[in-house]
């Protein structure tokens, strides 16, 4: 059986904690299995799940591979979206 699709929009980074944290949990990961997979302490990643916007590029591709996620950048639907000046 397949894993369920999993797709999240986010336009800044403070959006970005709860989905690494409720993917984490879904794949039954503790936060110090994290941090073996991304080279840093547990306490980081706890940091880090209440404040995504102190992740490095490089953490945040790490956990995304640690995850089994995929980072896909797009252009944002010009009907939807806010101007790039209100992010």
């Amino acid at each position: 059986m397949s894993a369920p699709l999993f797709s999240q929009r986010l336009v800044t980074a403070p959006q970005l904690g709860q989905p690494l944290r409720t993917q984490r949990e879904s794949r039954k990961l503790t936060q110090s299995q994290i941090a073996q997979r991304v080279a840093c302490s547990q306490n980081r990643v706890s940091w880090l799940e209440k404040h995504p916007e102190d992740l490095s590029f490089r953490q945040l591709l790490s956990w995304c591979a640690a995850l089994g996620l995929e980072l896909h950048l797009q252009l944002p639907d010009p009907a939807e979206s806010k101007s790039i000046s209100e992010w």
